[in-house]
């Protein structure tokens, strides 16, 4: 992205309250996109969403929805999102600066939970794709290394012996709409493929620190064959990328596939998931977050369409139908 890029997307953040994370992401990072009718897409992490969004009805109450606004102000702005949703409020067709805007606004804490555990696989799905960094201060950027490198094992699991970089990064994309109900009808069904080929260069350099890792450990190399991956797909090798999943999916596969205490070298107990199979492995692993991702999406679909109030949620959800229809025919 170049800097005029960079500096015309973060100078919106001059009209908001202080945030201590926000990223761009979709479309807008594409090198050759000129394309100003595109919405374009923030994700704003604060500390105290009930503060922030208190301060932003103040200086934006065109932002939110009018009924949430005379209702209940902030505190209902934010049960909504924490009560209904999973913990993200969006305002969608914000227009600034000859643009449209739509952007959540995440509590910092839920947003370092999801990313290292995956218990709601929300953000941290989204963070597995090429995002572009405008305000960083707590280094989510390190911290996210834990989900890419989650990603890259989870991937791995679901993959062939052998397969292109394309496919893997494929596989990563997918993570996060398994399960997902507006896949049904409401997605183009080529998305993935199109994230993929779109920001094939930024994948790269994304994941080249965690391939490169799986190569020092033998569980993957590079041929020079057109599926130009392979990897190790033996019983220790399924039990090397199970272990590098976040803990909340481990303890999930672990009710389902039996799980054995591990007593380690400094006395502390914990439990390795039972793995007979790479296939069950995969299977389960498959299960755990299309359930996950199911329940995430459900819920922020109700809370996206209360948040956004129904001339916007109609217009949106439309919008993306007719992106859906034409992905079909």
């Amino acid at each position: 992205m170049e800097s005029s890029q960079r500096d015309e997307l973060a100078s919106f953040l001059k009209v908001l309250p202080p945030v201590d994370f926000c990223c761009v992401y979709g479309s807008t990072l594409h090198p050759n996109n000129q394309d100003k009718s595109k919405m374009v897409d923030y994700i704003l992490g604060v500390s105290d969403p009930l503060r922030w969004h208190s301060e932003n009805l103040k200086m934006n109450s065109d932002h939110y929805a009018s009924w949430m606004v005379h209702l209940g102000g902030a505190r209902l702005i934010t049960g909504v999102a924490d009560k209904v949703g999973v913990g993200v409020h969006f305002n969608p067709f914000v227009s600034w600066n000859d643009r449209k805007l739509k952007y959540g606004v995440v509590r910092m804490n839920d947003l370092v939970q999801d990313i290292l555990d995956w218990n709601r696989f929300y953000l941290s799905g989204r963070l597995q794709k090429p995002v572009h960094l405008l305000v960083d201060n707590l280094d989510i950027k390190d911290v996210n290394s834990v989900n890419k490198r989650a990603a890259v094992s989870a991937a791995l699991l679901l993959l062939p012996s052998k397969f292109t970089e394309e496919d893997l990064y494929a596989k990563i994309c997918s993570l996060s709409y398994m399960g997902d109900l507006r896949m049904l009808f409401a997605e183009d069904t080529n998305k993935v493929n199109k994230i993929v080929k779109g920001q094939f260069d930024l994948f790269q350099s994304m994941y080249k620190p965690f391939l490169e890792d799986c190569q020092t450990k033998n569980l993957l190399r590079f041929s020079s064959a057109e599926t130009n991956l392979v990897q190790d797909s033996s019983l220790s090798a399924s039990r090397s990328l199970v272990s590098c999943l976040p803990a909340s999916v481990r303890t999930q596969m672990g009710k389902l596939l039996g799980e054995k205490k591990i007593l380690s070298e400094t006395g502390k107990v914990s439990g390795e998931v039972c793995i007979g199979s790479r296939e069950a492995a995969a299977k389960c692993m498959e299960k755990v977050m299309k359930r996950r991702v199911m329940v995430s999406s459900a819920r922020q679909a109700v809370s996206g369409f209360l948040a956004a109030g129904a001339i916007n949620a109609t217009v949106y959800l439309s919008q993306k139908m007719r992106k859906a229809w034409n992905s079909r025919s």
